[in-house]
Formats: structure tokens, C-alpha cells, sequence
């Protein structure tokens, strides 16, 4: 079961779960470390030759080694910013491919989480995961891995060469570190806690536009003179979001300048402490080494704070990747069998045996369904509102699966059939029909891909659309507008159904399919949906009872039940449900519907 907050979680995700999506780049990961261990390495021996250069090559004017200390010195920059360039190159594409795995995993995910998910969650709040989260830890997650193999080296390295050097002036200079990485953990804590709540107004700031600036949502603001008060609204949510954005980037600001400033004094101390030693009597501490130890003091503190504020960015990140784990920890109820069955070929019979379905926390919407449509026979499905009619569309297309019972196709419990056998068997036209912002040739083809130019003709001919189509400023090659709005319904559902003749199903489910059209549209796709019919096992779901007429038998819900099957006819002589639901919608008696019958 799917909690309609899901996504308000704030369950902690171990940083092991954050690398393991490094796993599939360890080869490179390794070259990287090489490279910036190199770097390191490399810089180290500057304050080293330094040193050499004021306490030897200078004094005592040794030119040869004064110019080898500079060669050195030239060599060692030159190969640090080459090392440094590839090794950028190499942790970017790292990054960007880690970046590119998640969002691919996420989507891929996504598809497989069962209806009830998008029906409760708003479509802007799952994109903002996708691209507003997911594009936020980008910078994180393509230079952290460099940065920190480079900060441990260089800081385990300087640690090294100072204790060489000197090691009580070593000893002054690591006691400030834990104070240092007290105040970043705690930093990093405020930063998590502020990157939730911003990516969270980032998601309701996406979900109100995905909404309120569709085609839709605009008609519905100006035709309701609402336009200025969604005006406002959007800009206090707005304003909220950039206030977070200020409290975020300043959150702790003041602890990590304490830190900046204490290790900026750093040097100041090693020359007061070495200026006290030589001036107590005790050995000096020559100017090479006091130059190279404070180089190397500076090299030190750098990567310390590069770590310390990776420490910071990972919180941050981590509030990110707890958002997207929370989505792909979702289970994915309609998954393909491990096993699944195959059928050498679809005849198309279908089979509720004893079915029992109810939407997760809710009563049974469907109760003991027992019926069976036979190859190329037809069953209509009636039914008051609520009564359960497009469950039924639902249970037989594997949308939702059932609570008791099973569903089968050809004898085959559905369950067991892979969901590309469903998806090529069972077609599905529903009264809401989707295009997608493309031409009419692109909606069509998402059915069959790589149906041919002359199977497009053939297929919208067949629906009843192809003239109209032609009759278009660019023809196949028309775009549609968003979700096909630039067409009217009866263009829309002509598509749809040219769409679904494409792919040629044995089973053939029509939702409702002309419900909210005209009486003279409708007329014309039911002639597109009768040629659509023609030799497929059909389950219409009817809201106008002269749908039905024609059916080989009818079924008669009532609150999730059976409570009437049969031919027309013989509903109608009843005179029960049926032929009161057809009296009312053709404001006739049941005695006069069945003479015109």
C-alpha cells in the first residue's frame, strides 16, 4: 500500500547506498585516485624544495642547485595542472553518467509503480524529483569523489611533513582541527534539515505550475477570473522558497567563519611560537623550514576545509537522495512473472473467475465476479456511478491486480503472461484520451513504432479520420498541442482509436468511449469503433445504454455485484435495473423501449 504523503518521509539513507551507485565506475574511480594521489604527491615536494632553496641553494649561492630547486618547482606545476585537467574530465564523466543512471533508474522505476501512485500524487511533485532533486545533487556528487580522495591525501601527506619538520609546531597546528569538525558536522545537520524544506517548495512551486499553466489549468483561471488571485499565490510561494534559499546558505555561516579565521591566524601563532622558542634559548627553527612549514600549514588547513565542507555539501546531498530513495523504495506491484507464460497465439477469450478487487484502504469496489466473454463475442458492462464498471477495465488490462480470484486470458491466469503479451493483446480506448505535444503520425506510431506510412493511412482511414487529417496545414506531420487540445474530442478519440487499431489486439476494452461526445460526433466514432470491433472479443463499459443494444450479453452492476446479466431483450422484459436505467435515458417506458428494440 502507497501512504498519499508518500514522499514526506525523512528516513535517513546510509552514504554506503549513495556509493554503491559508484560501483559500476570503480575502474575509473581507481585511475582518478592514482592521478590525485600523483597531484598530491607532486605538490608536496614544493615547500620541500623551498625549503632547500633558503637554507642551502641561496646562503651559500649554489647556482646549479638553485636552478635545479626552480626546474623542480616549474615541472611540479606544470604536471599538477595537467594531472589536475584530466582528472577533472574523468570525475565529470563519472558524475554526469551517476547522474544519468539515477534518473534513468527512477523513471524506469516510476513506470512500474501501479496506477493508485499517480492518483495520489501530483505530477509537478514527480518531476521536481526527477529534475529538481536529482539536477541539485549533480555538482555534489561530480566533484565530491575527487575532492575527497584529493583533501585525504594532501591533509594525511602535510600531516606527515609537518611531524617531520617539526613536531611540537605540528601538534599546535592539528589541536584546532576537532573544534573544526565539530562545528562542520553540526553545520552540515542545519544544511540537511534546509535542503529538505527547500527541495520540498521547490516540488509544490513545479506542481502548481505544471498545473496552473496547462492548457487546462489557463481556461479554467480565466474563465473563473481567478488569474490574479493564482498571480498572487505563485508569488508568495516564491517568495517563501527564496526566503529558504537565504536561510539555507547562510545557515551556519557565522560557525564557519570562526573556523576561516582561526586557521587564517594559524601562521600567526607559528611565527609567535617560533620567534618565543629561539628567544628562550631553545634551537631556532631555520627560515626554510619556517617558510616551508607554513606553506605546508596552509596546504594542510586548505583540504581540511575542503573536507570539512564536503562533510557540509553531503548532508545537504543527502536530504536529496533520501527524497529520491523514497521513490524507488515504492513496490512495484505490476511486475512480469519470473516465469511467465507464453501463449503460441491470442484467440482473446476472457475469464472473471470469482474475482474480489478493493483499492487499498477502502471496502471491496467488486465482489464474487464470475463471467466469461468467448473469442470474438462482446459483453457490455452497465451500471450506476460508482458502481465498479471501469474497475472491471482495469482488472482485465492487469492496471491493478485483483484482491481474490483471478483473470484470465485464453485460460491463462493474466498474472502469468508477461506484460508486453498483455499490452499486444488487450487494447484499451478510454472516454479521456491522451495525446502526447507531437504530430498526429508520432501519436500514432506510439503504438507500432515502426508501422509504415501506408499502415498510418490505413489505420486512421479505418477510424473515420484520415480526410480530416490530410485536410491539416502540415497533415500527418500536424501537431497536436498538449494532450491533443488543438483537436476536438471526436478528432481526439478517432486518433485513439486509429492509435489502437495499429497495434491490433485480440481483446478490445471501450471505456465509456463516447460519453462526452455529441450525438452527431458520436455517431461518427462508433462507426470508426465498429470497424474497430470487427472480429476482436469487446468489453464495452456504457454510459449510453444505446451502446449496448447489440451486445451478445450484458452485465448489470450493482455496488460491486451482479445483479442482472443477459441479451437486451430479455433485461428489458425484466423490467428491472437495466430497463429502468434505459427508460431514463431514453424517456420512454421499459414498455416502449422494448417495442423499439
Amino acid at each position: 500500500m502507497i501512504s498519499a504523503g508518500a514522499g514526506q518521509s525523512s528516513q535517513k539513507v546510509p552514504l554506503r547506498r549513495v556509493l554503491r551507485l559508484f560501483r559500476p565506475y570503480r575502474g575509473r574511480l581507481l585511475v582518478i585516485v592514482l592521478l590525485i594521489g600523483s597531484a598530491s604527491l607532486i605538490a608536496l615536494t614544493v615547500p620541500l624544495m623551498v625549503r632547500e632553496l633558503f637554507d642551502v641553494a641561496l646562503p651559500q649561492g649554489l647556482v646549479g642547485l638553485l636552478s635545479a630547486l626552480s626546474l623542480g618547482m616549474a615541472l611540479a606545476s606544470l604536471t599538477g595542472s595537467v594531472i589536475s585537467v584530466v582528472e577533472s574530465f574523468i570525475s565529470t564523466f563519472v558524475g554526469q553518467r551517476v547522474m544519468h543512471d539515477l534518473r534513468t533508474a527512477v523513471y524506469s522505476h516510476l513506470q512500474e509503480l501501479p496506477l493508485e501512485f499517480f492518483t495520489r500524487t501530483r505530477t509537478g511533485e514527480v518531476q521536481s524529483r526527477i529534475a529538481n532533486d536529482i539536477g541539485s545533487m549533480q555538482a555534489t556528487v561530480t566533484s565530491t569523489a575527487s575532492s575527497l580522495v584529493s583533501s585525504v591525501t594532501t591533509v594525511v601527506a602535510s600531516v606527515i611533513a609537518l611531524l617531520i619538520m617539526d613536531w611540537r609546531l605540528a601538534l599546535l597546528s592539528l589541536s584546532v582541527l576537532p573544534l573544526c569538525v565539530l562545528i562542520s558536522r553540526r553545520v552540515g545537520e542545519l544544511r540537511r534539515v534546509y535542503t529538505r524544506r527547500r527541495q520540498q517548495q521547490m516540488s509544490l512551486m513545479s506542481s502548481m505550475l505544471e498545473e496552473q499553466l496547462s492548457v487546462s489549468g489557463v481556461l479554467l483561471a480565466r474563465t473563473m477570473g481567478r488569474s490574479k488571485e493564482l498571480t498572487e499565490a505563485f508569488a508568495a510561494e516564491s517568495k517563501a522558497l527564496s526566503d529558504l534559499q537565504v536561510e539555507s546558505n547562510m545557515a551556519g555561516r557565522w560557525r564557519q567563519s570562526t573556523i576561516q579565521t582561526t586557521m587564517a591566524m594559524m601562521p600567526v601563532f607559528i611565527y609567535w611560537s617560533s620567534g618565543m622558542t629561539a628567544a628562550r634559548g631553545h634551537s631556532a627553527i631555520s627560515l626554510g623550514t619556517l617558510i616551508a612549514f607554513v606553506s605546508l600549514q596552509q596546504g594542510l588547513f586548505n583540504p581540511a576545509l575542503s573536507l570539512l565542507g564536503i562533510g557540509v555539501s553531503l548532508q545537504g546531498s543527502l536530504a536529496l537522495f533520501e527524497r529520491i530513495f523514497e521513490y524507488m523504495d515504492l513496490p512495484a506491484t505490476i511486475v512480469d512473472p519470473v516465469q511467465p507464460v507464453h501463449l503460441k497465439e491470442v484467440h482473446g477469450s476472457i475469464q472473471f473467475d470469482n474475482v474480489d478487487f478493493g483499492y487499498p484502504g477502502g471496502e471491496l469496489a467488486l465482489s464474487g465476479l464470475d463471467f466469461t466473454v468467448q473469442q470474438g463475442k462482446s459483453l457490455a458492462i452497465v451500471g450506476e456511478t460508482g458502481a465498479g464498471k471501469t474497475t472491471i477495465g482495469y482488472l482485465a488490462a492487469r492496471l491493478y491486480d485483483v484482491s481474490a480470484g483471478r483473470v484470465l486470458l485464453d485460460g491463462v491466469d493474466i498474472r502469468s503472461l508477461s506484460l508486453a503479451t498483455l499490452a499486444s493483446s488487450i487494447g484499451v480506448v478510454a472516454q479521456e484520451t491522451y495525446l502526447f505535444h507531437a504530430s498526429v503520425a508520432e501519436n500514432l506510431r506510439f503504438a507500432k513504432p515502426d508501422a509504415t506510412d501506408k499502415e498510418l493511412v490505413e489505420a486512421a482511414k479505418a477510424a473515420q479520420i484520415h480526410d480530416l487529417v490530410v485536410g491539416l496545414p502540415e497533415g500527418y506531420d500536424t501537431v497536436v498541442g498538449e494532450r491533443g487540445l488543438r483537436m476536438s474530442g471526436g478528432e481526439r478519440q478517432r486518433i485513439a482509436i486509429a492509435r489502437t487499431l495499429l497495434r491490433n489486439p485480440r481483446v478490445l476494452i471501450l471505456d465509456e468511449a463516447t460519453s462526452a461526445l455529441d450525438t452527431q460526433t458520436e455517431r461518427s466514432v462508433q462507426r470508426a469503433l465498429d470497424t474497430l470491433s470487427a472480429g476482436r472479443t469487446v468489453i464495452t463499459i456504457a454510459h449510453r445504454l444505446s451502446t449496448t443494444q447489440n451486445a451478445d450479453e450484458i452485465i448489470v452492476l450493482d455496488r460491486g455485484k451482479i445483479s442482472e446479466r443477459g441479451r437486451h431483450e430479455d433485461l428489458m422484459k425484466r423490467g428491472g435495473i437495466y430497463a429502468a436505467m434505459f427508460g431514463r435515458g431514453h424517456e420512454v417506458s421499459p414498455e416502449e423501449a422494448v417495442e423499439r428494440a
